[in-house]
This record gives structure tokens, sequence and C-alpha cells, in this order.
């Protein structure tokens, strides 16, 4: 029995957790009770390898748990995996155990399915178990959404998942939290992370159906719902991603009021415009950016109560350590992978080193904390010779009331150009126009936006155009809208220095 699961059963097991979905509330002590029987089936039938692809709710939990229990790897895939992206993950690691909801065949005549499963809503399906070579102690696989087709397949052990919960509960104690609503999807590393610390800080958790919250697709979000169903569950804290917290501060804004103020919000997997959070303080939102990735278990730094610094991402967690290399890449140390789905060595040279390199570009200030300038891979260099860090102004533009999506491009070119999604149809170019003025006015001359174009559709999951935690996929963006793109430099040769302002090009 791992560390991890000794300190959660202990953590079930008092009697003030409870735990809650869209559909029950069960005291967790008797969670612990259905989590021994689905561990029982689970480990008469052999099972060693386990994916699942389930909406957000107890019987999610009830089998990573079971799983946890009994030292079986676990791969959670999103809802938002294509059918091809599901194969290909299932196939990697070499899963012989599949849980669905209820009703739904897996694709392949591989698969049987079982006839007395005994976790409700859900079926079993099992296949012979498959010899797929994994790093020695991995128990998660998390996939990353990553820029390709086909995701990565991260390694984590037990031991570092422990780590990086017991860090977070220790950085939100002061917020006392004691009710945590669960509104990432629970196969999304940072969410997996937080529902753990929460319970390992004596919280209780509530885990409300990704629907419920107002979640449409891959890439909709009703957020008159989505707070409606935070109001209702009247908890204390939130992990979400900046377009989440967008969409909190506009009803917030709006009138839309808390029955129950929040104690901590989290937001992380992008940058936080620095008019977002004053918005958010404004409202009384108590916002901690942090900052973390897969590679490392997900958070490595993050703000806090007391120790809240808006524009950074906070102070390292204390199971790790940082520093930058010469060329300004964040490295850490004490937080890593086993490695990656089909190497047992990772990808990894990188493996065979304490510090593991990030591809961010950093800098601390003088106190510790960290500040994030972009993506190594992401920074581009103007024909003019000066570097660009497009997270910058894209942070800018998206933090304008009228824009809800944000890609900057001018790699070897003379000007720089964005391509814009409004917040919602009816915003005019000139409302757009304006506010890339305003941002534009905050910008040294080569960062700004020269010219801009709408973009064909919002960049999100099901088109390709985004990853689970809202980051761009730039080149797909990029050849999606290659020809409109190449419109806007041949348009003119430098149209904000010589006109100052220029429409934008629908297309």
């Amino acid at each position: 029995m791992s560390a991890l699961w000794k300190a959660l059963a202990s953590a079930l097991s008092q009697p003030a957790c409870r735990l809650s979905d869209s559909h029950a509330s069960i005291r967790g002590a008797d969670l612990l009770a259905a989590i021994e029987r689905i561990a029982d089936r689970l480990l008469g039938l052999g099972v060693r390898r386990a994916a699942s692809r389930l909406d957000n709710g107890l019987a999610w939990l009830n089998f990573e748990f079971a799983l946890q229990s009994l030292g079986c790897l676990h791969v959670p895939l999103p809802t938002y995996f294509s059918p091809e992206q599901v194969g290909h993950a299932l196939d990697l690691v070499g899963v012989d155990a599949l849980l669905l909801p209820a009703g739904v065949a897996p694709a392949g005549a591989a698969w049987r399915p079982l006839s007395d499963w005994p976790l409700a809503a859900t079926g079993l399906w099992l296949r012979e178990p498959r010899s797929t070579p994994l790093p020695s102690g991995a128990r998660l696989v998390t996939f990353t959404s990553g820029t390709t087709a086909q995701p990565k397949g991260v390694c984590l052990e037990d031991e570092l998942l422990l780590r990086v919960a017991l860090s977070l509960g220790e950085a939100s104690a002061a917020a006392r939290v004691e009710r945590h609503v669960s509104v990432l999807p629970l196969a999304t590393l940072l969410e997996q992370v937080g529902v753990m610390a929460a319970l390992l800080a004596g919280a209780s958790v509530h885990l409300p159906s990704l629907s419920q919250l107002g979640y449409s697709g891959a890439s909709g979000l009703d957020a008159k719902r989505f707070l409606h169903t935070i109001a209702v569950a009247r908890g204390h804290s939130l992990i979400l991603v900046p377009q989440l917290l967008e969409g909190l501060i506009c009803e917030l804004e709006a009138g839309f009021e808390l029955a129950q103020p929040l104690r901590f919000v989290a937001v992380g997997g992008a940058q936080v415009a620095a008019d977002l959070h004053q918005r958010a303080e404004t409202l009384g939102l108590p916002v901690f950016e942090g900052y973390g990735l897969s590679e490392c278990g997900s958070v490595v730094a993050l703000n806090r109560p007391g120790s809240n610094r808006p524009g950074s991402v906070g102070l390292p967690l204390p199971h790790l350590r940082l520093r930058i290399d010469p060329n300004g890449e964040l490295q850490v140390a004490g937080a890593r992978m086993l490695g990656y789905v089909g190497s047992t060595s990772g990808d990894d040279d990188a493996l065979d080193s304490e510090w593991l390199s990030t591809g961010d570009l950093v800098r601390f200030d003088d106190d510790g904390y960290l500040y994030i300038a972009g993506r190594r891979k992401h920074q581009f260099i103007t024909a003019y010779g000066r570097n660009v860090n497009p997270e910058w102004p894209e942070a800018a533009l998206t933090a304008q009331p009228s824009i809800a999506q944000a890609f900057v491009h001018g790699e070897a070119r003379p000007f720089n150009v964005a391509v814009l999604v409004p917040r919602g149809s009816d915003r005019s170019d000139a409302e757009l126009q304006a506010a890339l003025d305003q941002v534009n006015a905050s910008l040294p001359d080569y960062a700004r936006i020269s010219r801009w174009l709408r973009a064909e559709q919002p960049f999100a999951i099901a088109n390709g155009l985004a990853t689970a935690n809202g980051r761009l996929r730039r080149e797909a963006i990029l050849a999606r809208h290659q020809d409109a793109i190449e419109l806007l430099y041949a348009a003119s040769p430098n149209p904000y220095r010589s006109a100052g302002r220029e429409m934008g090009l629908a297309v």
C-alpha cells in the first residue's frame, strides 16, 4: 500500500469528510467501503492497467481510489479526446481494462464487457493484457494535450503526487478551505491533485457533472450556469484556467452574487492578464495565480494567502527547487516524471540529469517570486531582430472585454499581426480595433499589433486549435489562417506606423 493511499484513506475515514456529485452525497467512510468492493472485483479480474473515460462524479473518484489502493496503473482519458486519440492512448499504454459510462462501448473487437460490474452507471470492458514497457513505479499516466494530434503520456509515481498534494494543502492552509468544488475535468492532472490536496487538508469535495457546470461539447461554456452551480455548491475553493476566471468575473460584474464568498481561487494553465487581476481584486475575489506542468506532477509555484503578488505565479512549492539556466529557461529539481510512455528513460536525455528543463522563459524578483515570460519555443524574432514572447501581448488583448482569445504572430516579419476571437459574435470591428489600440498604447513598438483579423471560429479542443487547459495550438492556428495572414502582410508595409489605425479583415 502506497503512502499516498494510506494518507487518502485516513482522510476519507474522518467523520467530517463528505463527498458529493450531481446525484448523491456520501460520507468518506461509506465511500471507503465502496472503494473496497470495487478493488476486490478488480483484484479478482487480475487488472493491472486500467483506463477511464467518465464525466466528473463519484464514480470517477471511486475507480481512481480503488486502483490506488491496489497499486494499479490508471490512465484517465478526457471526454473530449477523439476516438483516434483514445485508441492511441489505450494501445500505447497497453491497457487491459476500460471504464466507460453505462451503454457506451469501446471501438474494436478485442474488448469484451463484464456482466456483473458493481459500480453503478458505468460499464467495465476487458481485453487481453499487453506487454508494453513502462517506467518502473508508474502509477498514473496523464496525457498532455500538447501541440500534436497524438498526445504524450507522462508517467508519474504516487510519491510525487503525494508531495504535490501536501504542498498545495500547506500553501492554501490560511484560506481555511472546508469545501472544494471540482470544476475542471477530473481527467486533468491539475484537478486530480487539487482534489487530493483538499481531502488531505480535511476538506469535503463536491464533484458536479460537466453538463451541470455549463460545459457543452469540447469548447462551449454557459457562464451563468457555471456560476449558478458554484453558488449552489457553497464551496470555498476552485481551480480555474484564465478563461473560466474571465467568465466568472464577467458574471459577477453583471450583478450575480455568491451566497457564500470564495476563499481560495487557484488559477493556472496560462498567463493571467494584469487587468483580470485588478477586476478580481475589485470584486473581492481571492485569486491566486500559479504555474506547473505535467512533467513535474502539476503545480510548481503558487501565490497564496499572505504571499500574493499579482503578475507573478508565486513562490516555489516546498517540495522542489527551481533555477534559471544561462538562456533564461526554468529548470526544476525534486519533482519530475518517471518518463514518457514508450520509453523507459523518458524522452529523454533530460531524465539523466537532476534538473528538468521546462521550456519556459522566466525571471525571479528580489523576494523570490517567479514570473513567466513565455514558452522558449513560442518566442519569435521579428525582421528587426527583436525577440517577442507572444503570450505577453495575447494576455493583454484577452484582458479586454471585447476579446475572448488572441493569437499573435510576427516571426521574421516587419510587424506583428493578430487573429482575434471576439467575446460574442455581435462585437463590431470598431470595438475590436478600439481594444487593440488600448493594448498597443501599453506596449513597446516591437510588440504592438499592426493588423488583425477575425478568427474563422473560436480556438477550441474540438477543432484542434486549443488544448484542454486553454493553451493555443499555435502551429494549427497559423496553418488554419495562413492565407488570411499573408493578405494582412501584403496590404501594407507597416500600417501601425504609417496610419496608426487599421480595421480588421474579417474572414
